[in-house]
């Protein structure tokens, strides 16, 4: 999902970018959507079947550490 898709989504659920980026951004909207707030934050299992973010949180967990610093950085920099 590019930027401007995630901003959109958002806006639907009447959540504000407030500048601290897309992770927080997509938690938020994990929230609006009944899920848990845990995008990006490495947990190994998932149990929220219906999150649209779940496959790429269970890729992410298991990358190695270098990489999901590098992955976090480069999302909180397209919000910014």
């Amino acid at each position: 999902m590019d930027n401007q898709d995630l901003l959109e989504l958002a806006k639907r659920y009447f959540i504000a970018a407030d500048g601290r980026g897309n992770t927080n951004l997509i938690r938020k909207i994990q929230v609006a959507e009944r899920h848990r707030d845990c995008f990006a934050t490495g947990r190994p299992n998932c149990d929220e079947m219906g999150c649209r973010w779940r496959a790429e949180c269970l890729a992410e967990a298991t990358r190695p550490a270098h990489a999901n610093a590098l992955l976090a950085n480069a999302l909180n920099q397209e919000g910014d």
